[in-house]
């Protein structure tokens, strides 16, 4: 056996070799994750709040933006440092990334207790101890890639395989004792528990790397350097964060009950698209950033990863056009939610087309590249202000929304593909 993984490893490539890796590691995660988004949520949460676990997921990740852009940042750097196997360097750089989320932090809970209120109001929640739940999922959400991103950049994808697999049982057992008592707190005590596991299991991963001298690392060029690279993710995260929580939120206030339902539930199908997205870019970005680093050609490996999406989200699309109906008419409460099994492959479509432009962005940024921000910015406050105009009252208005969207920003990302790197 071992001989034949030998084989099949170097006739498919370290690339496609560790995108099968990850892939099969998340789907047997995803097993029990699917049993939490098609079972157990919709059983659990009542259908008048059901649509609100995506604003209230878009609102955390909000929050959380800062931390989330220091730990991107930080994937940057690190797969620079793991490169020429610095890790005393790695070592210090790991303690001014937690200094700093601690700042970051703090700030989460004054914009909290300003925004929390008025969001929860707008989409019809009542508060409760929803706020410091929110609050602990971002933040240890945001923190958690500070370690796995570590063992990415080392390459160490065996050691992610792991995270991923033990970590979904983790999140399905809170939840099921949690879920009873309150629902929404109980699901985002449960998003809390699998990355506060996978920072735990990250630092013992990483016990031998790290056991070194830390090393003199921040200095005045450095801090100039990272500084310019955090302002660039941030603008890009922010940019698609904000008009990210504006369409939840117009998703959650403007539909009615049944139809916010409807696209959570909905989702949970045309999401698995992104279990393919997600393996092939935490291959990606460290191999992106490597190449950039020594002076290749990037488009390729986007090309690579862009041609394996289209090809898994055409098969499955096709698959929920017959498959989507049945199968919601099998889920708690699914005969309300059966007749919008259209949205299935139509979100497939979407996340597809999100996909292509999330693999040249990213890989732009991961090389340090970020002029394709002159043009993402704008674009995003053209979407926001849009918003503010566009009446979208409808699960299919909301489509047609993410389509033409998703649409827009592949056209701004496509002639980047075609330039010489």
């Amino acid at each position: 056996m071992k001989a034949f993984l030998e084989k099949l490893r170097a006739r498919l490539g370290d690339f496609w070799w560790y995108t099968l890796m990850i892939f099969l590691a998340c789907r047997a995660a995803d097993a029990l994750n699917m049993f939490v988004g098609l079972w157990l949520v919709p059983r659990c949460v009542d259908m008048k709040e059901l649509g609100a676990v995506q604003p209230l997921t878009s609102f955390a990740s909000f929050l959380a933006i800062p931390a989330s852009v220091l730990a991107i940042t930080f994937l940057k750097e690190v797969n620079r440092l793991a490169t020429r196997r610095e890790f005393g360097k790695m070592k210090s750089l790991i303690r001014g990334v937690f200094i700093a989320t601690g700042v970051f932090l703090a700030l989460a809970f004054v914009a909290a207790k300003l925004l929390l209120p008025v969001f929860l109001r707008r989409i019809r929640i009542e508060e409760g101890s929803l706020g410091l739940l929110i609050l602990a999922s971002a933040f240890i959400g945001a923190v958690a890639p500070v370690y796995t991103n570590a063992l990415q950049a080392l390459k160490r994808f065996g050691s992610i395989s792991v995270l991923q697999i033990l970590g979904a049982p983790i999140r399905l057992v809170t939840m099921i004792v949690a879920m009873p008592f309150r629902p929404l707190s109980g699901y985002f005590l449960g998003q809390a528990a699998t990355p506060a596991f996978s920072i735990v299991a990250a630092m013992v991963m990483l016990r031998k790397d790290f056991a070194v001298a830390a090393e003199t690392y921040w200095t005045k060029p450095i801090v100039r350097r990272l500084a310019l690279v955090f302002l660039g993710m941030a603008g890009y995260q922010l940019a698609g964060s904000v008009v990210g929580l504006l369409e939840m939120t117009v998703l959650r206030e403007n539909l009615p009950d049944v139809e916010s339902g409807a696209y959570y539930m909905v989702t949970r199908f045309s999401d698995i698209s992104a279990y393919v997205t997600c393996a092939l870019i935490t291959v990606l970005f460290p191999m992106t950033a490597e190449t950039a680093e020594k002076g290749g050609d990037t488009r390729p490996l986007v090309f690579k990863a862009s041609l394996a999406q289209i090809a898994a989200g055409a098969i499955l699309a096709l698959a929920f056009v017959f498959a989507g109906k049945p199968l919601l008419a099998l889920l708690p409460g699914g005969a309300n939610y059966s007749a919008y099994a259209w949205a299935i492959p139509a979100m497939i479509g979407v996340n597809t087309v999100s996909a292509i432009q999330t693999f040249h962005f990213n890989t732009e940024a991961s090389a340090g590249r970020f002029s394709f921000l002159y043009l993402y910015i704008p674009l995003h406050l053209a979407f926001a202000a849009a918003l503010a105009f566009v009446k979208i009252d409808s699960l299919g208005g909301m489509v047609v929304w993410f389509a033409v969207t998703n649409l827009a920003r592949l056209a701004f990302a496509l002639p980047g593909l075609f330039k010489r790197k």
